[in-house]
């Protein structure tokens, strides 16, 4: 097996001024411009992620990020104060928020679920203690 030395991940966007923007303003990350007209965001943990330019971009049909909050309404109601709006899934038991309660049921983190500009899907999801 070989030895890794370093790992991260990516995904696309097709208009890359507008996932600056609002992975900087609307999550509050930090972003850095790279090379080549893409940015990377610093995610906490000291882990990161690249966002590189594909014009014709098809967003992935499932999960590309989680974000782990310590409180999930507050993280919730913050970010729908700052324009983002939670997914509704079928088959998923979701409160008047957009938020999946699995914590309670014993069945996995309590968790809500947004898209990017991009319509990249993002979470922010909350541990059992």
């Amino acid at each position: 097996m070989p030895t890794y030395t370093f790992a991260f991940g990516g995904f696309a966007a097709p208009d890359i001024d507008a996932a600056r923007t609002f992975y900087r303003d609307a999550l509050g990350l930090t972003v850095n411009d790279e090379m080549m007209g893409q940015i990377s965001i610093d995610l906490p943990g000291g882990g990161w992620v690249l966002v590189y330019p594909k014009p014709d971009h098809v967003p992935a049909t499932y999960t590309v990020l989680n974000l782990e909050v310590a409180d999930i309404d507050s993280a919730v109601d913050e970010l729908v104060g700052r324009g983002v709006e939670m997914l509704r899934y079928e088959g998923f038991d979701q409160d008047a928020r957009g938020i999946s309660r699995g914590i309670a049921a014993n069945q996995g983190p309590d968790i809500a679920w947004f898209a990017d500009p991009a319509g990249n899907i993002i979470s922010v999801l909350q541990n059992a203690d």
